[in-house]
């Protein structure tokens, strides 16, 4: 009766054990389903902001033939960072493809910020509705990329955060859980633009 009983007991604890660790990995799949969504969401913004930039460069250009260099810049930043976030779009989470994407996207904001101070040191550009339509939609389209990257990040923060936390880390190791990557924070264009100071 006793190794009856007993056997019972071990075997209730079993099947408590199995569902814990079935619900573990189910909430581990949400998690990591909702850091990859929220990748989606700066994706979306990435794509709006890349496909902006060649309007403006189009737009700007008649008036600033003479910053050549600096248009051509934009335009060769501008193809690194597509082809940077579209190998983070197949990994995101991944330590290198973040990377990658980050350095870009530090290297378009350069030749990006001179062109914004080009166009605001010209009346004549910031006069031009077209330009001025684009500007705007930059710059909201910055804002929306700064959120978006918040949204990811807090939601990478959770999904490492349940993966690491023990003993639902031996549920994740056992299914190849692994800790993904945040994106480091960064500035607008306008905040990397040098501050004028008048004395």
């Amino acid at each position: 009766m006793n190794s009856v009983s007993g056997l019972a007991i071990l075997a209730a604890l079993l099947a408590l054990v199995l569902i814990w660790a079935v619900v573990k990995y189910n909430e581990f799949i949400a998690s990591r389903n909702r850091f990859h969504n929220a990748f989606a969401q700066i994706d979306v913004q990435l794509k709006r902001r890349y496909d902006l930039i060649p309007n403006l460069v189009k737009a700007t250009r008649a008036y600033l033939a003479h910053e050549r260099e600096t248009l051509e810049a934009v335009v060769r930043a501008r193809q690194q960072a597509v082809l940077a976030h579209a190998a983070a779009h197949e990994r995101p989470g991944d330590a290198g493809a973040l990377a990658a994407i980050e350095m870009a996207e530090a290297a378009l904001a350069g030749p990006l910020g001179k062109l914004f101070a080009l166009v605001e040191s010209y009346p004549e550009l910031q006069a031009n509705e077209t330009v001025a339509h684009l500007m705007e939609e930059l710059s909201s389209t910055e804002n929306r990329i700064a959120f978006a990257r918040q949204a990811f990040n807090d939601d990478v923060m959770r999904y490492n955060t349940s993966i690491e936390s023990f003993p639902a880390s031996i549920v994740a190791g056992a299914f190849g859980f692994r800790s993904a990557t945040s994106l480091r924070a960064t500035r607008s264009v306008r905040e990397r633009e040098a501050v004028a100071v008048d004395l």
